[in-house]
């Protein structure tokens, strides 16, 4: 099993305080090792999963044996925000 991280989720990690992103790669390893750890979400996100890390949340779903985040954020708007960007079509490369 593996983790698929976008770009754009990677980038965010990468500028975060080391302290916490020492946690986040903790937690990833964690859903690595166990995807269903996560809290299953429900309503329109009921596909995905939410790791808890701190304040911080990690969204994401187990697909053909890849974990693929969705998304890292603060809790008070990492729903709403998830919710949004799943709901945007697809970019054309």
């Amino acid at each position: 099993m593996r983790i698929k991280l976008p770009v754009e989720v990677a980038g965010l990690v990468r500028s975060l305080h080391p302290q916490i992103k020492r946690k986040i790669r903790s937690a990833l390893d964690a859903i690595l090792e166990e995807p269903t750890s996560g809290k299953q979400l429900r309503g329109e996100l009921a596909a995905y999963r939410s790791f808890r890390v701190g304040k911080i949340r990690i969204i994401y779903r187990e697909k053909n044996r890849i974990i693929e985040i969705v998304a890292i954020g603060a809790r008070e708007v990492i729903y709403y925000e998830t919710t949004l960007l799943l709901r945007k079509p697809p970019r054309n490369p």
